[in-house]
């Protein structure tokens, strides 16, 4: 674990997610491993390990902005795969856990037009509301 000086001041963010997810940010190492298995890391903004990084130098809200936490799938590839047995899927939940406390709503039905509902499987816009309502 990184020891904080006199005059440094501990992420709070780390500590409470370090607290929901019950994993060790600290422990990352960044071999980027998490990234490398990741099937959607093309489309995220901040890569799996990166937002590790982010985390360990108080980046936090780069991080709660990124839409990275929002497409992790919780496949669990990462979590598979990583050599120091953290499970980033545990972490981004734990971010999206945090963002959301703040009331911040990402979806707006009401700017959605009345033909994209109807074509948008209900399975989905369930799934959405359950993942962004924890």
């Amino acid at each position: 674990m990184i020891r904080i000086g006199k005059n440094q001041k501990p992420n709070d963010l780390v500590e409470r997610i370090e607290e929901l997810s019950e994993q060790s940010i600290y422990s990352c190492y960044q071999c980027g491993t998490c990234s490398s298995g990741c099937p959607f890391v093309q489309t995220m903004d901040i890569h799996p390990h990166m937002v590790l990084r982010h985390l360990m130098f108080g980046m936090n809200e780069a991080v709660l902005k990124s839409k990275t936490i929002w497409l992790c799938v919780a496949c669990f590839a990462c979590a598979e795969r990583c050599p120091r047995d953290i499970d980033m899927a545990r972490i981004m939940e734990s971010l999206r856990q945090e963002h959301l406390r703040e009331n911040v709503d990402h979806v707006n039905l009401g700017h959605m037009s009345a033909e994209l509902l109807e074509s948008v499987p209900q399975i989905a816009l369930v799934s959405h509301f359950r993942k962004n309502t924890g």
